[in-house]
C-alpha cells in the first residue's frame, strides 16, 4: 500500500498544519475509512475490513486527480458483537462509534471540511455510521455520506456463484488472495452457504429486509459464504472495480460545489 516512513501528499496525519490549512484551500474533501477487528472464519486473519477499508481509501485517493482528496486515519473498530462468539473479535457499542464518528465530523467542519465520505469496510457499521452522518449534516451543514459497497457491490455479484455471500466466503478471500496470499490459509476454507426459509432474508435480494443475528447461531466457522470457491484471479477484478467505480464517485463529489450536490443551480 505504502511505503514505511515515505510522505505521501494525500494523507492528513502527514501534514504540518500550514500544509493542511494551505492543501484545504484547494480541496474541501475527506476520505474516513472505517473498519473492524473481528473473526473472519478460520483462514483469514481478523483485520480484514479494517485492512482493506484502508487500502481502498489509499488506492481511490491515490488515483483521483489533483488535488487529490485527504485520507484520514482508519478507525479500526467496529460494531461487532454478533461475531464476539469467536475469539479475536473486538467491538464498541454503537453508542461510542457514532459518538466517535459525529466528534471527529464536527472537528473536520471547524477545519474547512465541507464533504465527508465515511468508507465503510464492515457492512454491520453501516446503520451506525448513517445516524452519525445525519448528526454531523445536521449540526455542521456539510455533506456527508457512508459507501458500504453500495458503488460496486450489484458488480461483484456477477463475478461469483454463491448466494448470500456474506461474510468471509467467496468475496473477502478472493479480494485477500489478490492483496495478500500468504495471509490465506486455503487448506482451513470451508463452504457454509446460507439458506433460509425467506427470499426476504437473503442479504443479496433486492427485496430483503434488514434483519441481526448472531452469527454463530447460522455458521459453525464464522463463514457465511464459499471460501472454497475464492481465487486471486476474481479478487484483482474485484479490486479493479471497486477502485474505479469509487474513483468516480469521489471525483464527481470532490468537484461539485456543495449546494450543487444537493440539486444543480443554473
Amino acid at each position: 500500500m505504502k511505503e514505511p516512513y515515505k510522505k505521501v501528499d494525500f494523507l492528513w496525519e502527514q501534514k504540518t498544519w500550514p500544509e493542511l490549512e494551505a492543501y484545504l484551500k484547494k480541496v474541501d474533501t475527506v476520505i474516513l475509512p472505517c473498519g473492524a477487528i473481528e473473526q473472519h472464519g478460520p483462514h483469514l486473519p481478523v483485520d480484514i475490513d479494517y485492512f482493506d477499508a484502508n487500502y481502498m481509501a489509499y488506492k481511490v485517493a491515490e488515483a483521483c486527480e489533483e488535488p487529490r482528496p485527504l485520507v484520514l486515519p482508519p478507525i479500526p473498530f467496529g460494531v461487532s458483537y454478533h461475531h464476539e462468539d469467536f475469539k479475536g473479535t473486538l467491538s464498541v457499542t454503537n453508542e461510542a462509534l457514532s459518538k466517535f464518528v459525529y466528534d471527529l465530523g464536527m472537528s473536520l467542519a471547524k477545519n474547512g471540511v465541507k464533504k465527508i465520505i465515511i468508507l465503510n469496510g464492515h457492512g454491520d457499521n453501516a446503520p451506525t455510521l448513517s445516524y452519525a452522518a445525519q448528526m454531523i449534516n445536521r449540526d455542521a451543514k456539510i455533506f456527508v455520506c457512508v459507501d458500504t459497497g453500495e458503488t460496486s457491490d450489484v458488480d461483484l455479484l456477477n463475478l461469483i456463484d454463491t448466494p448470500n455471500d456474506a461474510h468471509a466466503g467467496e468475496i473477502e478471500t478472493s479480494t485477500s488472495l489478490a492483496l495478500r496470499p500468504e495471509m490465506v490459509q486455503m487448506d482451513k476454507a470451508v463452504n457454509e452457504t446460507l439458506t433460509f426459509g425467506s427470499t426476504f432474508l437473503d442479504f443479496d435480494d433486492e427485496r430483503s429486509v434488514s434483519w441481526y443475528v448472531r452469527t454463530n447461531k447460522i455458521s459453525e466457522s464464522g463463514i457465511m459464504g464459499d471460501a472454497t470457491k475464492a481465487s486471486a484471479e476474481k479478487g484483482e477484478k474485484m479490486w479493479e472495480i471497486m477502485i474505479r467505480n469509487m474513483v468516480a464517485f469521489v471525483e464527481s463529489i470532490k468537484n461539485t460545489p456543495l449546494d450543487d450536490l444537493y440539486q444543480k443551480r443554473y
